[in-house]
């Protein structure tokens, strides 16, 4: 019989397919990752290659992804380095910004990882979003959002965007504009910009267009653009990756004209359809980093719940061993009422909230069981039952769904989009 590999943190386990509909999307096989990073440095959409950018002499900041998104830097990285020593720009002139958000401040051993070879010879440094002689301050927006953004980036001669392009549960899709706002931007901005996730006040609710695969009227995304643009970047590098993590695609240029061609590549590769929704969807979120907390998990649980009918269940692979991934996040479980938990958003909008919210409301909506390192307690706070392991979770699913239910099994949840196109 047929088995399907489901990553759970550093492991792999193995359960038969049998009758389960099985969810991914084949990809080309990516080409060589220097050959990708090269041809589109090259060929850069919407702006003039770096060398007709940058003159020698100049500052150069390059902002790049913290550890729990993994982006290809350490292939991507050294090339990019390499270009700018080319035009004579010297190493002591280049610093690598990671773009924390309000995520904790990377390790040593994570450095290493994200900068490859460039390891100690190009200067790092970690956004610090709390710290105000860290920050400039570049106005507000025309929705009322104050910019105050990284002093290294503002200060850069030239500034270089990196990262990657996916699917995002709100802002329609990662990458592009986000390495800067909520990247490199304050604590305050990172919170405005994404207070828009909600109608207004008369209206209550989450915005219809604030959703996974959609950028068109999306408030969130506008606001990050508009927020972004102020910072004036002068390239961005993105790179779409493989389910295995390979570069997939590399896109260089504008700010948001490459950023659109990563986003389409995203959708062709990774929407996938189903012709009627499961019963049961067994998800798996990739295995690390995708797992490495529940915030980076919520997604494959976002993702997740497109498989199934309203009131399915679904099983959720995250081993969590960072935890929650940031120490507010599972304060919002106070809040068991939805209403009373959009009306606390409302009066203090912090983005760990939202993702809370997220997660508490697709766990009244679903049945959800969650195979983590996550306490019980912690678990059924956030409207959810622990399973201690796969054949635990599917003897639970058994209650409540048809003796032989409809199942759908997504190895890669925190990458495919799943699109059902009956209802």
């Amino acid at each position: 019989m047929k088995t399907v590999r489901l990553k759970y943190g550093t492991e792999c386990w193995e359960m038969p397919l049998g009758n389960a509909r099985l969810l991914t999307r084949t990809t080309e096989p990516p080409a060589d990752p220097e050959t990708l990073v090269r041809r589109a440095l090259t060929s850069p959409l919407g702006t003039p290659p770096l060398a007709e950018l940058c003159r020698p002499g100049e500052r150069v900041a390059i902002v790049t992804s913290d550890i729990t998104r993994y982006t290809g830097s350490e292939h991507y990285l050294p090339i990019l380095v390499e270009e700018l020593n080319r035009i004579g720009i010297e190493d002591r002139a280049i610093e690598i910004i990671i773009a924390l958000g309000i995520h904790r401040k990377q390790t040593g051993g994570e450095h290493r990882k994200i900068l490859g070879s460039l390891y100690g010879r190009i200067a790092v440094y970690d956004h610090e979003c709390d710290d105000p002689d860290q920050l400039v301050d570049l106005g507000t927006t025309d929705s009322g959002i104050p910019v105050l953004i990284n002093r290294r980036v503002v200060e850069a001669d030239r500034v270089i965007v990196t990262g990657t392009v996916g699917f995002h549960y709100f802002a329609g899709f990662g990458g592009g504009r986000k390495g800067l706002v909520p990247g490199v931007a304050s604590r305050e901005t990172c919170m405005a910009s994404h207070f828009a996730v909600f109608n207004p006040p008369e209206v209550g609710g989450k915005h219809p267009r604030a959703v996974t695969g959609v950028l068109d009227g999306n408030p969130v995304h506008l606001n990050l653009l508009q927020a972004a643009r102020m910072v004036k970047p002068d390239f961005l590098l993105n790179t779409v990756l493989s389910p295995a993590k390979e570069l997939l695609g590399v896109f260089c240029g504008d700010l948001e004209q490459a950023h659109l061609a990563g986003c389409e590549l995203v959708r062709e590769s990774y929407q996938a359809e189903l012709s009627e929704a499961g019963d049961l969807a067994i998800v798996s979120c990739g295995g690390q980093p995708k797992d490495i907390n529940f915030i980076q998990s919520h997604k494959a649980l976002d993702y997740g719940v497109n498989a199934v009918r309203e009131g399915g269940t679904v099983i959720l692979l995250a081993a969590c061993p960072d935890g929650f991934g940031h120490p507010t996040f599972f304060d919002w479980f106070r809040y068991q009422d939805l209403d009373e938990f959009e009306a606390a958003l409302r009066a203090d909008y912090q983005i760990n909230g939202q993702t809370a919210h997220a997660t508490l409301a697709k766990a009244r909506r679903f049945r959800v069981i969650l195979i983590s390192e996550l306490s019980e307690t912690q678990t059924r706070s956030m409207g959810m039952e622990k399973a201690t392991n796969l054949s635990a979770a599917l003897a639970m699913a058994k209650a409540g769904l048809p003796d032989e239910p409809k199942t759908v099994l997504i190895p890669d949840g925190g990458t495919i989009l799943p699109r059902v196109t009956s209802s």
